[in-house]
């Protein structure tokens, strides 16, 4: 998946529902953190709703410009 999300040179949000900082160290380490725009992390179901308005917002800049 790290291989098809590079390729594809699009930005995109990592979200995680629980704060993977928290838990066990296994979970600590991300494949895609270097390559995503942002990380969210430990905001349960509301993360998703975080990354959809930022992305939107992403793009909203990039259509003005």
């Amino acid at each position: 998946m790290r291989d098809a999300l590079a390729a594809l040179g699009r930005p995109f949000v990592e979200v995680h529902l629980s704060n993977v900082h928290r838990r066990e160290p296994f979970r600590q380490n991300s494949y895609f953190s270097d390559l995503a725009e942002a990380v969210i992390s430990g905001c349960g179901a509301a993360g998703y709703g975080f990354a959809l308005r930022y992305a939107a917002e992403k793009l909203a800049a990039v259509t003005r410009t």
